[in-house]
C-alpha cells in the first residue's frame, strides 16, 4: 500500500475521481517520463481528469493523461497524450490486473506528484464506478453535514 507524499502540492490532481468512483485501495506507482514531460509536469498544467490505467502486454500503462508540450523544447518535444508506462512490482501488477478482470473495477489515477527525491509518482486507486443515485445521495449527505456544522457553530 502506498504512503501519502508529504513533499509538495500535486503536479496534477483528478478531483472528479472521488465523485464519480468509490475509491478502494490506493497504490503509489512510478511513471516513465521523458525529459520534456518532467519539465512540463513541473509547470503544473497537466490534466489527468480523463486518464485511466490499463493492462497492455502484461504491464500497466497510463492512458489519456494530458501533459502539455514544453515550449522551450522545440523539435524534441513529446506527444501530449501518449501512453506512459507505470512502474510497479510484478506482484502488484498482477494483483491490480486481477482486480480489474475479476471484480469489474477500474484503475483511476488520483494525482501525480513529485516525491522527496524528485521522482514523479502517480497515486493509483482501485475504484468502482458510482451510479447517479449514489452521487446524489453523497451530495445530500455532504450538504447536510455542512448545514449541521453551521448550526452547531451558531449555537455555540
Amino acid at each position: 500500500m502506498a504512503k501519502a507524499s508529504t513533499a509538495r502540492r500535486p503536479a496534477a490532481e483528478n478531483r472528479r475521481a472521488r465523485r464519480n468512483y468509490e475509491i478502494g485501495q490506493t497504490y503509489e506507482a512510478g511513471i516513465a517520463l521523458t525529459g520534456t514531460e518532467v519539465k512540463s509536469l513541473r509547470s503544473g498544467r497537466a490534466n489527468i481528469s480523463d486518464a485511466y490505467a490499463g493492462e497492455q502486454g502484461g504491464e500497466l500503462w497510463l492512458f489519456n493523461a494530458y501533459l502539455p508540450e514544453y515550449l522551450q523544447a522545440n523539435r524534441f518535444n513529446h506527444e501530449t497524450r501518449r501512453p506512459r508506462k507505470l512502474l510497479l512490482h510484478r506482484k502488484e501488477i498482477s494483483r491490480l490486473i486481477g482486480a480489474v478482470d475479476r471484480e469489474g473495477m477500474t484503475l483511476v489515477p488520483l494525482k501525480i506528484y513529485f516525491n522527496d527525491r524528485g521522482r514523479a509518482k502517480v497515486e493509483l486507486a482501485v475504484a468502482r464506478g458510482r451510479k447517479l443515485h449514489d452521487k446524489r445521495e453523497s451530495e445530500k449527505r455532504r450538504s447536510w453535514d455542512r448545514e449541521k456544522a453551521r448550526l452547531m457553530r451558531e449555537k455555540g
